[in-house]
């Protein structure tokens, strides 16, 4: 006669198959699967973590929430880059004193390395305003005929149209109509519409140099770009223009705890619909939350510290050393795509794998102006680009070494192309003894080949005699370079015609 009733000796028994265990003694009338149950003691990233029959202790539950507050801020941190660098354009902006629509930042003399400015270019005349869709409400913006690529994006870094010769003007000028959020008003014929999420947008235009010279496009947007309330269309606002160039202020987002506080802005600023309840709610743990004070205390100030200095460290990580490889334009060559995936929304096949985040992190860490115009194939339109933080051997460039670059002959660029250098700090110009860390094969006179190909330097001094072709580093400081082509053709996009890797001169 068995003296174990059956039932429990079953129960004693440890089950080797089909993921299955019951502890000894347990008090469960079942079998219960191993992988539902916690341990008293689990080692982890963060720790040891200690539980009573599945209960944290008082030190686990606190390691666990300092954990998933930086976690929480970390993301905040990289899910939000767009959103503070808008921001902090805007903020540059109204350093420069420029707060109403009707007034515009012009780079009368391009831009050079002066201003803070993410991978702003030496070569396109830029004329920069915002609009406020709250205070000013649907607003007209007017171009001129000829206009080059120019854009506007929302307070998120979202498109919102694009207009010039990428717009649906086509280049011949015409008026635009940008709505605020949740307009219901009449809306006028005679213009080309667009609905904005955000009431802050940003207006970018880039002109183009005219023998070398900026003349042509300055002229353009003094004479005939207006930007005017729709409410005051009988009468607008007198334009009025500030130069930008060889000014020094900054437009790019903090990059530690202060990131926070630019944000809350934004947050205070835009409608609800602004942003999604995903997002919105993972900002309100954290403690950001529109129309509410924000004032983390002593810890969270703490954890809010640590979680953007992990952000920062990994929106650089995924830009300067990506782990997803079609962050290469080539396979056989160092140069990055601007755009991994082709996409200026970062959909992954169209939306089924929803959005890539690391790569449009990679993009706005060192990039600003988002269009489809950057992103998709319109010859003898719009602009592409190829980015180098490496040399052929794979190694980040250095400015105490000198490097060179083959630009073969022959260059598929309808308008212009240009290289410029720039610093792995700030993502701006790098600040040499030269007012412009680049060239441009419409304003500077090279020298070339005898295949019509052009051999770039760069180093913190010229080789001798090729003054014309160089551009200068800092010793003890990195670099990066952009190459832009404006008006690509079809060579660029069949990879026919390729730009040479960036080599070390011994």
């Amino acid at each position: 006669m068995l003296k174990t009733p059956l039932k429990a000796l079953a129960l004693s028994v440890v089950f080797a198959f089909s993921g299955y265990s019951v502890a000894a003694n347990s008090s469960y009338n079942t079998d219960v699967p191993k992988s539902i149950m916690t341990p008293d003691h689990v080692e982890t990233s963060i720790g040891s973590l200690e539980f009573k029959d599945g209960v944290p202790t008082d030190e686990t539950s606190q390691k666990i929430y300092d954990n998933l507050d930086t976690i929480r801020a970390t993301e905040v941190f990289l899910n939000a880059i767009p959103m503070a660098s808008l921001e902090a354009i805007r903020l540059g902006h109204e350093q420069m004193g420029i707060t109403q629509s009707n007034q515009v930042m012009i780079f009368d003399k391009l831009m050079n390395s002066n201003p803070l400015f993410l991978t702003g270019n030496t070569d396109t005349v830029y004329a920069s305003a915002f609009l406020d869709l709250e205070r000013d409400g649907p607003t007209v913006i007017e171009v001129p005929p000829g206009m080059g690529p120019t854009t506007v994006n929302d307070a998120f870094f979202r498109f919102v149209t694009d207009l010039g010769v990428v717009g649906p003007d086509k280049g011949k000028g015409g008026k635009y109509l940008v709505l605020p959020p949740n307009y219901q008003g009449e809306i006028p014929e005679g213009y080309f519409v667009s609905r904005s999420t955000s009431y802050v947008n940003w207006f970018i235009a880039r002109g183009f140099l005219k023998d070398g010279k900026p003349d042509a496009a300055i002229n353009a947007y003094k004479a005939k770009l207006k930007i005017y309330p729709l409410a005051k269309k009988a009468n607008p606002p007198k334009m009025e223009f500030t130069s930008g160039s060889e000014k020094p202020f900054n437009t790019i987002h903090a990059n530690d705890e202060h990131f926070y506080d630019e944000i809350k802005t934004v947050l205070d600023k835009e409608p609800i619909s602004f942003i999604d309840p995903e997002l919105r709610g993972l900002m309100s743990s954290i403690g950001l939350q529109k129309n509410k004070p924000f004032q983390p205390d002593e810890r969270m100030k703490k954890l809010l510290a640590d979680g953007v200095a992990i952000g920062n460290a990994t929106a650089r990580s995924l830009y300067f050393q990506p782990r997803d490889k079609s962050a290469y334009k080539y396979d056989d060559r160092q140069w990055k795509t601007a755009f991994i995936g082709g996409d200026y929304q970062w959909l992954i096949d169209g939306g089924e794998g929803g959005r890539n985040l690391d790569a449009r992190t990679y993009f706005f860490y060192v990039a600003t102006v988002n269009t489809p115009a950057m992103a998709l194939k319109l010859i003898d339109k719009g602009s592409q680009y190829a980015l180098a933080d490496t040399s052929i051997d794979g190694e980040f460039l250095d400015g105490s070494k000198t490097y060179k670059l083959n630009i073969p002959a022959n260059v598929p660029a309808k308008n212009f192309w240009s290289v410029v250098a720039y610093d792995p700090q700030t993502r701006s110009e790098l600040q040499t003894g030269q007012p412009f860390p680049s060239k441009n094969n419409k304003r500077d006179d090279f020298i070339e080949n005898a295949d019509g190909s052009v051999t770039l330097y760069f180093g913190p001094t010229s080789p001798k005699g090729k003054e014309s072709n160089w551009i200068q580093t800092v010793p003890g400081k990195g670099w990066f370079s952009i190459l832009r082509l404006y008006g690509p053709q079809e060579a660029w996009y069949d990879e026919s015609w390729k730009p040479g890797d960036i080599e070390l001169v011994n």
